[in-house]
């Protein structure tokens, strides 16, 4: 009896859960036990940062441990800023070459211009050196505050220029593009939920109004997200009366409710929302609070899936942990997330997964894990369990891409050879079209700027022998809105580049007539 009990005891004792005290003497002690008898010496932060590291892969994918270095890289594109001179740049035939100074930032103080050549910084030479965008990084950003001295070369200027520039902080904006498509249509293109991103678009949206906008289109194709507060706020840009915008939920977290809270500046006119598989977190939490409330359309390709909330911890050594802390859910009641355990690396390739499973190029291949039916306002019937559908697909069209053009994209000869371009003519060219409507009206790809690619593509090692018929037109647009950017400003590149985006396009389609959002009841008022 004595001995049944024993077994008995023993297995209980086996399968007991741990208590967190538990685990944490027993590691402490094996990490003594390192310390005072391992046969070499141990780099113990390296350890349990590898350790820590090992022990989020089995959480969940989206758990993350943050040195201070990668807290840092991590947090600049969402707290919106970094430190440093104030100027975008690209690397062209080895040498650092100024595309745009930003506007009000140290470098446009001193007196840097687009164009300049970076040859010399703090008196080394950094052309012809081989130098990479991590190295421009380490030289040119720093604590606000800090001096660097550049030396600059300049086209019509015999010698070099010397600046001194003191490092200030640098705004990093979340809006890529706002315009009007025509006298009646917008279009907004955000590329992450920063700390500005709403405050950025509301601004857009308010300049858009005064220049007659009545409807519009956001695209957050390719936006992986970012701060829950931003998404929330967003979407309260285009619903009223206090609607549930997201509710969150957790095992330690209560549910807690975000409903729309103040007067948004779009809550009347048709509104057309771009999504694709990049379209992740904060966008899908903006999408399907639109999608759940019929506030308007959603058009592209199923998004991401990525349905958990995480919060920042930080550590002693000011590193930090991102831990997934609750699941968010849209106010219908749907979980977005995908499923993930017991997938380990095929959870990151999904991608591959929507290639070879046909999805990207037949809607009727998409396949949700959550069969349950969920209802929108209008009763419209909308599904969860690995992203969101929009209401209008979009198939993925590679007709128009040969294999010329995807090797000239691979290799960055458009973006090469239109900067060349724009800085050889930058004074021509700004006299000839003054602002970006005057380039869009009436500059044009001719016979002799396209001679001289198709060249200059031959010279970078990409040859014309197989058929790209297909793809000159691209080519040309592709062209087109690259000089718009290097001679304007990023926010140029779009409204030339859109015309071959098929999301955008069925966007366009939709947009502009009535069948769409009556057939699906959607609000249009």
């Amino acid at each position: 009896m004595k001995k049944a009990l024993f077994i008995i005891c023993s297995l209980f004792l086996a399968v007991a859960p741990v208590s967190a005290q538990d685990a944490i003497q027993k590691m402490t002690y094996f990490l003594k036990l390192l310390e005072s008898q391992y046969v070499e010496k141990i780099n113990m932060d390296s350890l349990v940062e590898k350790g820590i590291e090992n022990m989020l892969t089995q959480l969940d994918p989206h758990s993350v441990y943050l040195n201070k270095e990668d807290l840092q890289k991590a947090n600049e594109p969402l707290e919106g800023n970094f430190e440093g001179v104030g100027v975008q740049f690209n690397i062209l035939e080895d040498t650092i070459v100024v595309v745009h100074v930003i506007v009000g930032g140290p470098s446009q103080k001193v007196g840097i211009q687009d164009g300049d050549k970076i040859v010399l910084i703090n008196g080394d030479t950094v052309a012809g050196k081989g130098i990479d965008n991590q190295g421009v990084f380490k030289r040119l950003r720093g604590p606000k505050g800090t001096e660097v001295t550049v030396g600059i070369q300049r086209n019509g200027e015999p010698e070099l220029l010397e600046f001194l520039i003191v490092r200030d902080k640098i705004p990093l904006y979340a809006l890529d593009a706002a315009y009007m498509i025509d006298n009646k249509l917008g279009y907004v293109k955000l590329s992450r939920f920063s700390s500005t991103a709403t405050a950025e678009v509301a601004m857009a949206i308010d300049s858009l109004n005064e220049l007659g906008m009545k409807d519009l289109i956001l695209d957050l194709t390719g936006n992986s997200g970012g701060y829950l507060n931003q998404a929330h706020l967003l979407a309260d840009l285009f619903l009223d009366d206090e609607k549930l915008v997201v509710y969150t939920e957790g095992r330690a977290f209560p549910r807690q409710d975000l409903n729309a809270e103040f007067k948004g500046n779009f809550e009347k006119g048709r509104l057309v929302i771009m999504i694709d598989g990049g379209s992740a977190s904060a966008s899908e939490i903006v999408a399907g609070a639109v999608q759940d409330w019929d506030r308007g359309l959603l058009v592209g390709r199923r998004s991401y899936g990525k349905g958990l909330v995480q919060k920042g911890y930080n550590l002693p050594d000011q590193s930090a942990v991102r831990l997934t802390i609750s699941h968010y859910y849209t106010p219908s009641g749907r979980s977005i997330q995908r499923p993930y355990k017991g997938l380990s690396g095929d959870y990151r390739e999904d991608i591959i997964y929507r290639i070879e499973s046909g999805e990207l190029f037949d809607e009727a291949k998409v396949t949700l894990k959550d069969s349950t039916p969920y209802y929108t306002q209008n009763k419209r019937v909308v599904y969860g369990g690995g992203g969101i559908m929009p209401d209008v697909y979009v198939p993925v069209d590679t007709t128009w891409r040969s294999d010329m053009y995807n090797k000239l994209l691979r290799k960055g000869t458009f973006s090469r050879f239109t900067l060349k371009y724009v800085n050889d003519n930058r004074t021509a060219l700004q006299q000839q079209y003054p602002d970006l409507t005057s380039f869009r009206n009436k500059f044009i790809v001719d016979s002799l700027l396209w001679d001289n690619f198709i060249s200059y593509a031959q010279s970078s090692g990409v040859t014309t022998e197989q058929s790209y018929d297909q793809s000159i037109y691209s080519m040309k647009v592709q062209l087109k809105a690259l000089i718009a950017q290097y001679l304007f400003d990023s926010k140029a590149y779009y409204p030339l580049i859109n015309e071959l985006d098929p999301i955008y396009m069925k966007a366009l389609e939709v947009i502009n007539e009535d069948k769409t959002f009556k057939k699906l009841d959607i609000d249009s008022k």
